[in-house]
């Protein structure tokens, strides 16, 4: 990568530098997120349809949605861990 910078003009390395900085700030952030998700994508994480998602809910086996303003969602990374438990209980039995 260095090699391919030595044939640019000063303004192109600058502006290839730039670009590189921003995409790996832009990787850190993407990582960084935990997507919040709507019903029906939980429910077709989780293979079910979205009324069985909400008795889910209801039951406690699905956590209760984050609230913002009339919305309702989930952290992926807790529905991932929905199907963790899921799969420990299942190996455990």
């Amino acid at each position: 990568m260095i090699n391919s910078f030595q044939n640019l003009s000063p303004q192109e390395r600058a502006r290839a530098h730039l670009q590189s900085a921003v995409e790996a700030k832009s990787a850190r952030i993407t990582e960084a997120v935990d997507p919040l998700l709507r019903d029906w994508e939980g429910a077709a994480l989780l293979g079910v349809s979205v009324p069985t998602w909400w008795r889910r809910v209801k039951d406690g086996t699905v956590p209760k949605p984050i609230k913002l303003g009339g919305m309702s969602r989930w952290p992926q990374s807790e529905i991932i861990d929905v199907i963790e438990r899921a799969k420990a209980a299942r190996d455990a039995a």
